[in-house]
């Protein structure tokens, strides 16, 4: 770290912050100010981190602190095997303060309650004052979110979204009070949950963009193979590290999901194919989750693209919805919740993980395609997290904040103010407040996002390479996601009667035989063992943090 005239503002810009319009960078005079970006084993291991989520975090970094030095600005850059490194982004704040001894530090509020804690407290014992100031990249602050929801019964992201519509302008007609959502309807969900049938998709989505490796990423993949040989996923020579790392990349990746793939986003959104991962989905969720993308930019091209007549209406709202609705919603969801949030287990699961989300090494043709996936990129689209891979650690009784951690740690998009509420909230329903009213039964999702094999075979080409029957919910070829269904509505029926939306399908178990209630019992209790859930079983194993795919580590 090098030496210099004391500055007057250090400014921290983290891995997940890398906005050239950033506030943090606002008013920094080159010469004067020093901006400090860390480098640290720690913010791989605390979950484990994907390789390739590795990479792109820090070769994005690292372009991002070229870019600055190019401005003119002094950068501070702490590499990952830099000697002295301290291995935290606590050690390293604590370091660079007491060399250079600016009079303030200023960072943009970090993405997870962690990291602003670690800031606050590092600062502290450094001897200087830390100002936290908000991240301008969102349209809401969490002030403006909890005076939103100060006295609501329940927060419902409908509601959130309109007043989101209003407040930008985006596809509304008219102005003020008197303005209308465009197509006279706010949203146009009902319309986006089309299957590609029995024949997949005609013509296959193309695929997003793929950027290879330019001089600074490859040296970025050789330092994280060395100085962090044992995270989980795959790099080479299995699959290859494509993402964008620049500002400039990251828009040609939103222009060609703009042009290529927007059309079909919105009748498609939750249809899955083998061979198409992707789908029409954007992939852009790493990029607005690192701010190498505005969300503003993102909205405004997609609306400029239905005002041309290019893309229907159903796939620019859905999403225009994405952006300013759910991810705005979950985000202030977060911040609302406090660090408490993390705790809670609102259906009392405590099961593992099983050991093939770090392999994926099952019978079951769907898990083994979309963990391969996430093995292989480090991502699937969101229904592929919500409906098959959550749904069955949700199924199975799996303890939330396993599953949660391994979301965060194995996704490029991975950052905890997204990845906790939309696990604990939307997948694992266990976010419920303990003073709750009657019916309320999460902060988040009003019902718990189950569902069995019908679902996944209805949606997607998955059930057709499996050995399993997903109509069967009993017996040998029967398929564990639907055996598990009928096991979990049991289980938790008692739980779910005050849920209303919940009483139609809690009929069809109160309509079954005590013997067949007992039959799925039992073969839902010999499933968990089997697959390591229920602690002691054959799956079982401590430590999951290995590269996945290798069975023999």
């Amino acid at each position: 770290m090098g030496g210099g005239q004391r500055p007057e503002t250090l400014a921290i810009v983290l891995g997940d912050q890398l906005d050239e319009a950033s506030a943090a960078l606002r008013g920094l005079v080159p010469g004067r100010d020093v901006v400090l970006m860390m480098e640290v084993a720690g913010e791989s291991r605390h979950v484990p981190s994907h390789v390739q989520r590795t990479v792109l975090f820090l070769s994005a970094m690292r372009h991002f602190a070229a870019d600055l030095r190019g401005r003119g600005l002094r950068v501070e850059y702490v590499t990952l095997d830099e000697p002295d490194n301290t291995g935290t982004l606590a050690g390293e704040i604590e370091r660079a303060v007491r060399k250079l001894r600016p009079r303030r530090v200023r960072c943009v509020r970090p993405g997870e309650w962690r990291v602003l804690a670690m800031v606050m407290e590092s600062c502290e014992r450094a001897g200087v004052g830390a100002e936290i100031v908000e991240d301008e990249h969102f349209f809401t602050t969490p002030d403006e979110f909890a005076a939103w929801a100060q006295g609501r019964r329940g927060l419902t992201m409908e509601f959130f979204y309109r007043e989101q519509r209003r407040k930008t302008g985006y596809l509304m007609q008219g102005r003020g009070a008197a303005a209308k959502p465009e197509g006279g309807v706010w949203n146009l969900d009902a319309e986006n949950r089309e299957s590609f049938g029995r024949d997949g998709p005609s013509p296959m989505p193309p695929a997003p963009p793929r950027f290879e490796p330019d001089a600074i990423t490859r040296e970025v993949m050789a330092c994280v193979e060395r100085v962090l040989p044992d995270l989980p996923g795959r790099l080479e020579p299995d699959a290859g590290f494509s993402w964008p790392v620049t500002r400039a990349q990251a828009l040609k990746a939103l222009q060609a999901f703009v042009r290529e793939r927007l059309t079909g986003f919105g009748p498609y959104e939750d249809a899955m194919w083998s061979t198409s991962p992707a789908t029409y989905h954007s992939v852009l969720s790493p990029l607005l989750n690192l701010k190498l993308l505005n969300p503003r930019e993102c909205c405004e091209a997609a609306i400029a693209a239905y005002r041309a007549g290019k893309v229907p209406l159903q796939s620019a709202e859905a999403f225009v919805r994405q952006l300013i609705g759910w991810r705005e919603f979950i985000r202030g969801v977060y911040w609302l919740e406090g660090p408490e949030y993390a705790r809670r287990n609102g259906l009392g699961s405590h099961g593992r993980l099983p050991e093939f989300y770090w392999t994926g090494q099952t019978d079951m043709n769907c898990l083994r395609q979309c963990v391969g996936q996430v093995l292989d990129t480090s991502y699937t689209h969101h229904i592929q997290r919500l409906m098959v891979l959550g749904n069955f650690a949700l199924l199975a009784g799996v303890h939330p904040k396993a599953i949660s951690d391994w979301f965060l740690g194995l996704y490029a998009d991975g950052v905890d103010w997204v990845t906790l509420p939309n696990t604990l909230g939307m997948v694992m329903h266990a976010d419920a407040r303990a003073d709750a009213p009657k019916g309320v039964t999460g902060v988040v999702g009003t019902k718990p996002y189950a569902a069995s094999g019908k679902y996944i075979d209805r949606m997607s080409d998955y059930c057709r390479g499996c050995r399993y029957d997903p109509g069967e919910r009993h017996g040998p070829e029967a398929c564990p996601f639907t055996v598990l269904y009928w096991d979990f509505l049991i289980r938790h029926r008692e739980t779910l009667r005050a849920n209303q939306r919940m009483a139609m399908i809690l009929k069809n178990v109160d309509r079954m035989t005590r013997e067949t209630v007992v039959q799925i019992g039992i073969d839902a209790d010999l499933l968990r063992r089997r697959l390591g859930v229920t602690p002691g079983g054959e799956g079982s194993r401590a430590d999951g943090k290995r590269r996945g795919g290798d069975s023999n580590s």
